[in-house]
């Protein structure tokens, strides 16, 4: 449990949240990734008096987050989160890939402290800059008595790892915990909670010690109108370990699809059939040859995926 002596660690990864552009009034023409997580702290004036130490674990645009970045920050923050004298772990990132990398930090880590991803959704030089707030929103859940689990916080909305959606492209609120609802909610500087903070057991930093360049290939593809499945027959020859299927309405792939999957899955691949719905599980259905991925969305399947395809010798 942080004690208010404890150190928040904030390990920055570039995103829009340290985005930069030429006019104030500019939300969307901006450079991602421009100002060091140092500054972004300095910005705020609220954390002078917060025992903080910030790292710069890398500076992307997170549509480009690799393996290589999530196997260093899994590192380092188990790394920070050994110490006593931390009470918690914030990460800011890009929105884009958020949610995945929150799944994946879950899955890996399950912390017993909290690990706090936040993001921004203007860049820094906005007339509408909301990465202040949510960064200090974020260092106030880490500090939180109590608090577990890897969650993100934007907007005033605290969102479990596996809960997480973007949902919009552009709005300041765009992100969405679905069926499952918030985790919490800021209010003035107070977290108000509605259910338990992640649970989960590690897979371990183990799962992911092998050399990034040698992680399996599991890729996404979607069904729609006309999906003949050749898609699947392409990436098969290629070489593919895992494959989700993103499926309409509940998980439902057409017939030339689901051959395609299944000539796959005889070859050895893994698969697993989500939907591109934004939200609502996979319940059952008449394609039970393919495994359907339950609650979760294509991109945390494939995160599953992976790390399964890891753990194979």
């Amino acid at each position: 449990m942080p004690s208010p002596s404890s150190i928040t660690v904030v390990l920055g990864t570039g995103g829009t949240i340290a985005g930069t552009a030429a006019q104030a009034t500019d939300g969307v023409g901006y450079r991602a990734a421009q100002i060091g997580v140092e500054l972004l702290v300095a910005a705020v004036p609220a954390l002078a008096d917060v025992a903080i130490e910030v790292e710069q674990v890398s500076q992307v645009d997170s549509k480009n987050m690799s393996f290589a970045v999530w196997q260093t920050l899994a590192r380092r923050i188990d790394s920070h989160l050994a110490r006593a004298e931390v009470g918690g772990v914030v990460v800011t990132h890009g929105t884009d890939t958020l949610e995945e990398t929150a799944y994946f930090l879950q899955r890996v880590l399950a912390p017993a402290r909290p690990v706090v991803l936040t993001a921004a959704m203007r860049p820094a030089t906005s007339l509408q800059a909301d990465g202040p707030q949510n960064l200090l929103d974020a260092v106030l859940v880490a500090r939180e008595p109590g608090a577990a689990g890897v969650c993100a916080v934007i907007g005033g909305d605290v969102f479990a790892a596996a809960d997480l959606r973007k949902v919009h492209t552009y709005r300041l609120d765009a992100f969405s915990a679905g069926d499952a609802g918030l985790l919490g909610r800021i209010e003035e500087g107070r977290l108000r909670r509605f259910r338990a903070w992640p649970q989960g057991d590690a897979l371990g930093l183990d799962r992911i010690d092998r050399a990034p360049a040698g992680w399996p290939r599991v890729e996404i593809v979607t069904n729609h109108a006309g999906a003949d499945g050749r898609i699947v027959d392409a990436l098969l020859a290629q070489g593919l370990d895992g494959l989700v299927l993103a499926g309409t309405g509940n998980g439902s792939v057409s017939d030339a699809l689901s051959a395609a999957a299944l000539r796959a899955q005889e070859a050895g691949v893994s698969v697993l059939r989500a939907s591109r719905c934004a939200a609502g599980p996979v319940i059952g259905g008449d394609q039970s040859w393919l495994p359907g991925a339950g609650a979760l969305s294509p991109a945390q399947a494939r995160i599953e995926l992976l790390l399964a395809r890891l753990a194979a010798p």
